[in-house]
């Protein structure tokens, strides 16, 4: 980043215009790593040297003061010292003023009023927005705007634990295209559609007076284009590079399959969260690539027209202003992968028209095997037609531990059907090649001493002749005729009694899923789903712990036709008997279409202690949907996660995947024991009003057996599924 010298000196002399030097002002400020002490210094040389404008010059000494402010207010170095630093105004530039301080002084302190000229034009470091979001930080420059970190007074008041957000200003050169508002309100709709885990949650827009800005989530962490600038950064293996690729493909892949195209990926809009997460910011610019008919306003303003775009990630048809299509990301996401892993740029930063034009081929890194390289080449293809159609189909060649993952799977399969296939050919071979085959005839002891011998020594052994199939009663009567002893033609033959044969085993009842069905409902306080296969049966759920797991086994084992009996079933405080009775059909009606909805507590298996975050994660059915998630407590309360006044918006588009309570919205106290997370997929909203963040489980109970039905008989049931999970509270223990 500049230094706020040269960006002065940029502006003095034509190569900034003033919009662009506001835009980056505040980040000039924040990442230079000076103290406002030396940036104070730094205005004055410059500003003695060339004089600025008066507002511009009093705009800038009023952030750097600001930012001192700032910096004592969080415990920075700027304590315990006070020094004086000699600021001209502008007529001691010009004129020599000996009230030059004071003049400055009485000039900040004006700009720092309400009504002052100027100040209502330009916001950073230090401002307040519509008298709520106080802009405490800037976290960077983009395309279209400087973020902020900025903390919301209304949060504040009511003490939420997390009432910081991030905030988007418009850069002030958009202020004056007439489409900027439009563009903002397209962003923040197009950020409500691509709703996913991997894509920054946009809430909304609004503006105070000619500021236009946007407010999302505030996302600790540090964006990509950091870690690749790190100073030494050579890249890293490709085992963990794989997780941020990953997550760039998913959220990607969402947005192209919702059509839309984000038309700016760089590292810069690649964020690595502290919670190990990736998530895709700024989907500004990003335009629609199949404009369905109801989205007819999109025609009207077409964002690509405010230019933002960066040429070293930018395709060749992006830059040649061609309609957008999903594979110019694809184009973007090579560079980003190759930079990654190499710690360079494919083409050295040369933008893709350049690079063609100069026919550069980029290198292989050693790191790759030869189906990566090929995918990744393919990536950075400077033509549409040869380049890597979709994202699915990148990840997929690229992600080689998937790959031996799904091939070991396949590779035990083919062992276990190659290992069935050999036992099968022993089996024949030995009956055919043993005793008793004409021209090899022992006597009838040895034969009989033969058999009895492989009868023996084949189960202990585990030999594949003792899983040869059973031979049929036609090759059973030849093997018997091959067997008899030779007799002389002239002996008399004996006439034996002929054996009367075995009669026929009676055959096993079938297994359906409705005999298993009467039983499963007679288990009280339970949500069991079953699925069988021949004579298998397995059933998977949760069972009361009165009842316990051990007394349902034995029940299913007794059910005629099981052979097999494979029982997954987790234990249920019986305090929980009322949640399941309200919610099984729900839960069951989930399991048996594949489980359509899931619900995962972290850490896995639910063991949380006395100040741990509740985090959960979700995923949805493939239909659009409201998500209901609640959270059971041991004192038998009910809190609403979501919707909550902490989570309003619960609306969730197909397939859709979020986590919730990463920021440590939910911790875990008193009382601690056995409770439960439950997830509620509804067709519709699930209540008209929103309910009490925290309320007696009966009294919800009661509303939520009542509101379901009604939902059920307008929607249908199927559109009503449920999932649990269970968890273990338990205090801190030094």
């Amino acid at each position: 980043m500049a230094s706020l010298a040269r960006v002065i000196h940029d502006y003095q002399t034509g190569e900034l215009s003033r919009d662009e030097f506001v835009a980056q002002l505040d980040s000039t400020l924040t990442t230079g790593g000076l103290a406002p002490t030396q940036l104070l210094e730094m205005l004055g040389a410059a500003h003695r040297q060339a004089p600025l404008p008066e507002d511009l010059y009093v705009e800038v000494r009023r952030r750097i003061e600001q930012l001192r402010v700032s910096n004592v207010a969080a415990g920075g170095e700027e304590t315990g010292i006070q020094t004086s630093v000699e600021i001209p105004s502008v007529r001691s530039a010009s004129t020599g003023d000996s009230s030059a301080s004071s003049s400055a002084s009485s000039s900040a302190s004006a700009a720092n009023t309400p009504g002052a000229a100027g100040h209502d034009q330009i916001k950073g470091t230090g401002d307040t927005l519509n008298n709520r979001f106080v802009l405490e930080e800037c976290l960077g420059v983009g395309g279209m705007g400087t973020v902020y970190k900025a903390l919301d007074l209304r949060k504040l008041e009511a003490s939420d634990r997390k009432p910081y957000l991030a905030i988007k200003v418009l850069n002030v050169q958009f202020r004056g295209n007439p489409n900027s508002l439009v563009a903002l309100q397209r962003e923040a709709r197009k950020a409500q559609v691509l709703a996913h885990r991997n894509i920054i949650t946009v809430y909304d827009f609004d503006r105070d007076g000619p500021i236009v800005y946007l407010t999302m989530e505030y996302l600790s962490g540090k964006p990509l284009s950091q870690l690749l600038r790190t100073p030494g950064y050579q890249g890293m293996p490709v085992r963990a590079a794989l997780p941020i690729v990953r997550g760039m493909c998913a959220a990607l892949a969402y947005a192209h399959e919702r059509g839309f195209v984000h038309c700016d990926f760089k590292p810069a809009n690649v964020f690595l969260t502290t919670n190990a997460e990736v998530k895709v910011i700024d989907f500004g610019i990003a335009r629609v690539f199949q404009r369905p008919e109801e989205e007819s306003d999109a025609t009207v303003f077409d964002p690509g027209s405010l230019g933002a775009l960066t040429p070293a990630y930018a395709s060749p048809e992006m830059i040649e202003h061609r309609e957008p299509d999903p594979r110019d990301d694809i184009y973007a996401l090579g560079c980003i992968t190759y930079e990654l892993l190499t710690g360079h740029h494919p083409f050295d930063r040369l933008s893709a028209t350049q690079a063609r034009n100069a026919d550069f081929k980029p290198q292989r890194p050693p790191n790759l095997d030869s189906r990566q390289w090929r995918a990744l080449r393919a990536a950075l293809s400077f033509d549409r037609n040869t380049r890597m159609p979709s994202v699915v189909r990148f990840i997929a060649e690229f992600d080689n531990e998937a790959r031996a993952e799904k091939s070991g799977t396949l590779a035990k399969v083919g062992l276990a059907s190659f290992a069935v296939v050999c036992a099968a050919a022993v089996g024949v071979f030995a009956l055919r090649s043993g005793p008793g085959r004409q021209g090899n005839v022992p006597t009838d002891s040895a034969a009989s001493q033969g058999v009895a011998d492989r009868a023996e020594v084949a189960p202990d052994a585990n030999s594949a002749a003792a899983v040869a199939p059973p031979v049929s009663p036609t090759v059973a009567a030849s093997a018997a005729r091959d067997s008899a002893p030779v007799t002389s033609p002239s002996a008399p033959l004996a006439t034996a009694p002929k054996p009367s044969p075995p009669a026929p085993p009676a055959p096993k009842p079938a297994l359906t899923l409705a005999a298993v069905a009467p039983a499963l409902a007679q288990v009280p306080c339970s949500a069991l789903s079953a699925s069988v296969q021949d004579h298998s049966l397995t059933v998977r759920g949760f069972v009361s712990q009165r009842y316990g797991a051990g007394h349902l086994k034995d029940t299913l084992a007794a059910l005629p036709g099981v052979d097999t009996l494979t029982l997954e079933a987790q234990p249920l405080a019986d305090d929980k008997c009322d949640v399941v009775k309200t919610l099984a059909p729900y839960w069951i009606r989930n399991w048996q279409a594949g489980r359509v909805a899931a619900l995962h507590v972290r850490p896995a298996g639910g063991q949380l202690r006395e100040g741990d975050p509740l985090v959960v994660d979700v995923t949805t059915p493939g239909f659009d949907s409201y998500v209901n998630l609640d959270y059971y407590q041991l004192d038998g309360n009910v809190v609403h996660m979501v919707p909550s006044p902490r989570a309003k918006d619960n609306q969730a588009p197909p397939h859709y995947a979020a986590t919730i309570g990463s920021a440590g919205d939910w911790i875990i106290s008193k009382p601690f024991g056995a409770e439960m997370v439950v997830l509620l997929i509804t067709p519709a909203p699930l209540f008209d009003k929103p309910r009490p963040e925290s309320e007696p489980r009966a009294d919800y109970l009661r509303a939520l057996d009542t509101r379901l039905t009604q939902i059920g008989g307008k929607y249908g049931q199927d559109h009503i599924v449920a999932d649990f999970a269970p968890i273990t509270t338990k205090p801190h223990t030094p």
